[in-house]
């Protein structure tokens, strides 16, 4: 959730705080009650939140006029809940601060929120907001955009995506700059950094005849409403031959960004196609980072890459229950080693940001989230720029994403170099045995990716650094020695802590696979007692290859607040809530329960077999029969009746024959 307040508002006099939603539109007046806590004042706390860290820190000793605790009061909230209330989600994560007297204001806007706490109000405008995010118009918004493309010659999903980023890069940068000149405007300075100087870039602009027109064109011409206004012939111009190397000045010198860019190519073929993809991209609301972020996430799902060396998209409330599995924390250094678009690492950045808000108030924890904690790996040009442009449209443009052929590339520069590992590798059958990194095939033996991609986990990281990882289903089966050998490495050397088994369709339409997530820390000592195993069956959408919603959007992913006939068609929440006791309670479960604790010694005992249903106990329904002796005498009965009937009917065609006879 993001606060706004209205230029040039600091705390003194009448102001509008403004939560700004799809669906929703809260505006909160605030008539002369100055918020202060030792010498910062609102507008100072707004700042901050432009900056890009929704979270209003708390006014514990605000001064506030006792006519607004009275409203208060009269509102049925508790008055330290005014003065300082914590906006909680039902699971009790915090997801922020809301500052004084908003609380209490904001309930009359809604009336039917009487009485309710300041926690329950934000939670449910918190359910609208994300329900709205994507659906329906701007689902459909979406759609036209990459229908557009595809009529007008763009057939190849990547090269639409690439293209489409290029552009909502562009539209980034110019809300970048806007609100950059807002907050100048406000404090009274000037703009740190001008993106777009009103000067020329020194690329000649020619005619269509190749003769000079003018020595360049202005960087302010690609400012999104100037560039948008202009005639598709001169857009399509300044697309061509000034967007590139415009955004190729993006970055600092060396930075991944800039490196990516470096490969960038424009490719829509005409300014008619091109003008009319601005006019759509233009309705998108991308000022907030939540909604941007969902929209590009949208466009990505779109981007169809299975049969590429295995790679296939993960959906995103798979890799919200990962995340939210694994628990990234603010010291973490988090990789993914075939990372393609970045989903998991947007999905921890997500994490924390909901989790711990208060990380980005450090500048030395904030340096650290925005340069060091992210890192990805990838040997696909074209993925390496998506996902470097996905972390930055959610708000981390220095994320480490660069290349390497994870498993051709000797590690001995990023050994034991992350405390979290986040990944979907593809899985593309056997390598060449000798293009393998000679460090893998020493800790598994194998050309097997996908056990290849477990020993590159473990080298990669720390000691006590933990992993969730999918995995195809003949990695806790296969009976081959490096199948066995890798397994009995994750349960006796390492601490295998829980096996997830996935519904085959929750990766169609791109692969129909049975997987599982496997959560495992690194320890070089052991320490497995005992493996957590959940069967999940239903994922909120349908297994086949439609992948229809059976839930509404808002409840997917493993903290959506389900009904018990919701609960039958998402099993995340539970699955999630399972796992956090599956240390205490969930050690007595029965085996033929949903979920169960299966014991290492048994483990090993089955060759350190990790399927579900080596383990579960199947309860059959007890069926009772009748005796062998009564069911043979009912066959006797029925057949003297048969018997009984020929004769008859043998004697009713004799007597007929005789008849026609004499006649």
């Amino acid at each position: 959730m993001k606060l706004e307040v209205t230029d040039g508002f600091t705390g003194e006099g009448d102001g509008v705080l403004t939560c700004e939603m799809d669906a929703v539109c809260l505006r909160l007046k605030l008539p002369g009650h100055p918020c202060t806590r030792d010498g910062v004042n609102v507008g100072q706390v707004v700042a901050h939140i432009r900056a890009g860290n929704w979270n209003v820190p708390r006014l514990a000793d605000a001064r506030l006029s006792e006519q607004a605790l009275h409203q208060v009061e009269v509102q049925g909230i508790d008055r330290a809940q005014a003065v300082a209330p914590r906006v909680m989600h039902p699971s009790g994560r915090q997801l922020a601060h809301m500052a004084p007297v908003a609380a209490a204001n904001a309930h009359s806007f809604f009336p039917q929120l009487s009485g309710w706490t300041s926690e329950a109000f934000l939670v449910t405008i918190e359910q609208k907001m994300r329900a709205a995010m994507i659906t329906g118009e701007l689902r459909s918004k979406v759609d036209a955009i990459w229908n557009a493309m595809w009529t007008g010659g763009l057939s190849n999903p990547q090269t639409v995506m690439e293209q489409l980023t290029l552009l909502l890069f562009l539209k980034g940068l110019d809300d970048a700059q806007t609100l950059a000149e807002r907050q100048a405007r406000a404090r009274g300075t000037q703009v740190e950094r001008d993106l777009f100087p009103n000067e020329l870039d020194g690329i000649p602009i020619v005619d269509e005849a190749g003769s000079k027109i003018a020595d360049g064109r202005s960087f302010a011409d690609l400012r999104w409403p100037r560039f948008a206004a202009l005639p598709p012939a001169e857009m399509q111009e300044a697309a061509e031959n000034h967007l590139i190397p415009f955004l190729r000045r993006l970055g600092s010198d060396g930075s991944p960004l800039r490196k990516h860019m470096a490969s960038a190519r424009y490719e829509i073929p005409t300014g008619r196609l091109l003008a009319k993809v601005v006019d759509l991209l233009s309705d998108l609301p991308m000022k907030r980072r939540d909604t941007k972020g969902d929209l590009y996430e949208y466009m990505l799902s779109k981007v169809a890459a299975a049969g590429q060396n295995g790679q296939f998209r993960t959906p995103r409330h798979i890799i919200e229950l990962m995340v939210a599995m694994t628990e990234p924390h603010r010291d973490d250094v988090i990789c993914d080693p075939a990372c393609g678009t970045a989903g998991f690492l947007v999905g921890a950045a997500e994490y924390l940001r909901q989790h711990d808000a208060d990380a980005w108030t450090s500048p030395e924890v904030k340096a650290h989230i925005e340069t060091g904690m992210f890192h990805g790996h990838d040997f696909d040009a074209t993925m390496l720029r998506l996902g470097a442009m996905n972390m930055a449209l959610h708000g981390f443009q220095d994320a480490s994403i660069v290349y390497r052929d994870s498993l051709t590339q000797e590690h001995g520069d990023e050994a034991e170099a992350y405390s979290l590992i986040l990944a979907n590798p593809p899985f593309a059958g056997s390598l060449d045995a000798e293009a393998v990194a000679k460090d893998l095939t020493r800790i598994v033996n194998t050309r097997k990716t996908e056990l290849l991609f477990l020993g590159l986990f473990l080298r990669l990281l720390k000691r006590g650094g933990r992993a969730a990882v999918v995995v195809p289903d003949g990695v806790l089966f296969g009976s081959n020695k490096a199948h066995r050998e890798v397994r009995r490495m994750l349960v006796e050397d390492h601490q295998l802590q829980g096996v997830v088994k996935l519904p085959a369709g929750v990766f169609r339409p791109y692969a129909g696979v049975s997987t599982a997530i496997l959560l495992f820390r690194r320890t070089d000592s052991g320490g497995t007692e005992g493996v957590w195993f959940y069967d999940l069956h239903a994922d909120g959408l349908s297994l086949d290859d439609k992948r229809n919603l059976l839930v509404p959007e808002d409840k997917l992913g493993p903290w959506a607040d389900l009904s018990e006939e919701e609960a039958k068609l998402n099993d995340l929440p539970d699955a999630l809530i399972r796992w956090k006791a599956r240390a205490t309670s969930e050690k007595d479960n029965p085996r033929t329960a949903r979920s169960f604790v299966v014991p290492k010694e048994e483990i090993a005992a089955a060759g350190y077999d990790l399927s579900l249903n080596r383990y579960r106990e199947i309860e059959h329904d007890a069926v009772e029969h009748e005796p062998p002796a009564e069911i043979l005498s009912r066959l006797r009965e029925m057949e003297r009746e048969i018997f009984d009937g020929l004769d008859e009917l043998e004697k009713m065609l004799g007597d007929g024959s005789a008849k026609e006879a004499a006649e």
